[in-house]
């Protein structure tokens, strides 16, 4: 089988020879760049279209349809870098940026803060968000197997500046000499709220890990296990950013911060952007998906 490759805009390329029918989309993409033709593979992007779905590289060169005489078109996708090193430059960040506020709190507010004793819910509050991002942390070097290896470098900075820069309000206010601290009914049933949510979190993890053998990008239909704590998936498709909501949610119940809960909001939006997508995606590639099942809220999204 022979191959055209061309640009985005048509413009040729070159011409790969010799693809044997069990080849991948990976295969052609690693002989694009031996043929110096082309980036490494995992800057690249190829589709059937200029403008169509890119290809995924596990794919077979046969199930995507592809015969002698076709044509990919290649896209540069830039300078990369791994999931895992965005990962945990994402949440290392916001754990330093809290807790520079919350234990030097002169530095922010001057002198006279330090001589004002914290609320108790300050404490708990700072211990949540150093136990939210210690977790995300250890799950990124322990428990997630990506699907994919790499993504844009630009999106480094773009997601550490979100993280970072929340962390940054969320603690300037909870931290703040004036913050007032609600009731201690509302900040204990907050509290356990927001680890029963970490938990569930975890457990949604720890189950989606071990549906996906490692060095591979097997997808299968999440169903709950053994542990309680996975029976969301009976209602919704994405329990882990379900979890991940109702953890912020009680962080802002217990705080009281408006901060707190414009990060929970905004959130909120762009895990519900990506559950509705995962959820397309189960429905388009399962037959048998269970029909019942939401994006992200039970019953409602």
């Amino acid at each position: 089988m022979e191959i055209e490759v061309v640009g985005s805009s048509g413009k040729h390329i070159t011409n790969i020879s010799s693809i044997p029918d069990s080849a991948t989309i990976l295969d052609i993409k690693n002989q694009i760049h031996e043929a110096k033709k082309g980036p490494y593979a995992g800057r690249q992007m190829l589709r059937l279209e200029a403008r169509g779905k890119p290809l995924k590289d596990s794919d077979s060169v046969v199930k995507v349809g592809l015969k002698s005489g076709s044509k990919v078109y290649l896209k540069d996708l830039g300078p990369q870098i791994g999931w895992s090193t965005v990962f945990l430059a994402e949440y290392a960040g916001p754990l330093f940026v809290y807790l520079w506020f919350y234990s030097r709190p002169y530095i922010f507010y001057g002198e006279g803060a330090a001589s004002k004793p914290y609320a108790q819910v300050v404490h708990y509050a700072a211990a949540c968000w150093a136990l939210h991002y210690v977790k995300r942390l250890l799950e990124t070097v322990f428990v997630h197997r990506f699907s994919h290896q790499t993504m844009p470098l630009q999106n480094l900075f773009k997601n550490c500046g979100y993280y970072w820069g929340f962390a940054g309000y969320v603690a300037y206010h909870v931290n703040h000499p004036l913050y007032t601290a609600p009731c201690c009914t509302q900040v204990y049933i907050s509290l356990g709220f927001f680890l029963l949510s970490e938990l569930g979190n975890l457990s949604i993890h720890l189950l989606l890990r071990d549906l996906r053998p490692p060095g591979t990008n097997e997808r299968k239909i999440p169903y709950p296990n053994s542990n309680p704590l996975t029976a969301l998936f009976k209602y919704v498709s994405c329990p882990n950013y379900t979890y991940e909501f109702y953890s912020w949610l009680a962080f802002t119940i217990m705080t009281q911060c408006l901060p707190a809960g414009l990060f929970t909001l905004a959130g909120l939006y762009q895990m519900s952007v990506w559950a509705l997508g995962k959820h397309r995606n189960y429905k388009k590639e399962f037959e048998k998906y269970p029909r019942g099942r939401k994006a992200i809220i039970p019953f409602l999204l």
